[in-house]
């Protein structure tokens, strides 16, 4: 798969694939369109990509008003701050949300300060504005759930918590393939350009569950799919390769992450330890310390560390 320009990328006949520029960077997020006679969208990015949102639909021919469905894998602001101000703009739309984000969409002061909390004073220029979504233009799947997009198009949900408790995954039967959020972890599609597929998991604050996550990412192992469709970024039919190397790196962060704990030490400490082990692996792959993959590699070993060590801390440095 590559990414060329700010056109959406085609996945296959029925599915595209818009860039976010989230943190003004490509292939960073993006929202999957579902061509189908109900006209679904799956994540959204932080409320300053709705503009590329717009602009990729206006570019696949698709109008605002088409729109029937805006699914949000979880809600933290990455995947679906922008859920509401997107929608302001969808009049035939609802968002499609897990039973406990519900209450975060219609009211997002609580998830704001969190997220605030993370970015400090990045946070306003990343976020904002966050447009809460009125009750009765939210609709609420949890697993088991179905959604009827087309005469032959029954999407499935499953609850796949480990990243956050509020994330669902959705299962498309027609590809065969599951979009997964940051669930089963992160493409780095910049890195496929080098020559390298490359996966981790992202383990943020405040939900991260080690053995939820793995659960989660055998319960895709199961299913047998033949793509995953990441919320960072992009699609892979290399199944099993992307999660054999997210649980690989899951067992290693969180393992580092309980010596760092025992040891006394904050999650800078814990960061800068992952950010080594990572580049000794892509150094062996031929991929160079000034990459600028490390951009984004770096802020996700913050956060990623961040969210460990809060895990640790409540459980006493075990898992």
């Amino acid at each position: 798969m590559r990414t060329m320009g700010k056109k959406p990328l085609k996945l296959d006949e029925r599915i595209w694939l818009i860039d976010n520029f989230d943190m003004q960077m490509g292939q960073r997020t993006g929202t999957y369109v579902i061509d189908e006679e109900e006209l679904t969208l799956v994540e959204t990015g932080p409320s300053p990509s709705v503009k590329h949102v717009k602009a990729g639909l206006s570019e696949l021919g698709f109008s605002l008003e088409k729109v029937k469905y805006i699914i949000v894998t979880h809600v933290h602001l990455d995947h679906a701050g922008g859920a509401g101000l997107l929608l302001r703009d969808c009049p035939n739309a609802v968002v499609v949300v897990h039973p406990r984000g519900e209450r975060h969409l219609a009211d997002p002061k609580k998830l704001a300060a969190g997220a605030r909390g993370v970015y400090g004073d990045s946070f306003e220029e990343l976020f904002e504005p966050i447009v809460a979504i009125p009750k009765e233009r939210l609709l609420v799947k949890t697993e088991g759930d179905t959604l009827q997009i087309g005469t032959d198009t029954i999407l499935q949900f499953l609850d796949t918590p480990g990243h956050a408790k509020h994330h669902f995954s959705i299962y498309d039967p027609v590809s065969n393939g599951i979009f997964t959020g940051d669930t089963v972890g992160i493409r780095y599609e910049k890195l496929i350009h080098s020559g390298v597929d490359f996966y981790l998991p992202t383990t943020s604050p405040n939900h991260f569950d080690p053995k939820a996550m793995k659960h989660s990412i055998d319960r895709v192992k199961r299913m047998n799919v033949d793509r995953i469709y990441f919320g960072h970024f992009g699609m892979t039919e290399d199944v099993s390769l992307a999660l054999d190397q997210v649980e690989r790196w899951l067992n290693l962060f969180v393992a580092e992450g309980e010596k760092v704990f025992a040891q006394g030490k904050g999650y800078d400490e814990l960061a800068n330890r992952m950010l080594q082990e990572v580049q000794h692996h892509l150094r062996d792959q031929g991929i160079a310390d000034d990459h600028d993959i490390y951009v984004i590699i770096n802020l996700d070993m913050q956060i990623s560390a961040l969210g460990i060590m809060d895990f640790l801390q409540k459980n006493n440095g075990k898992h």
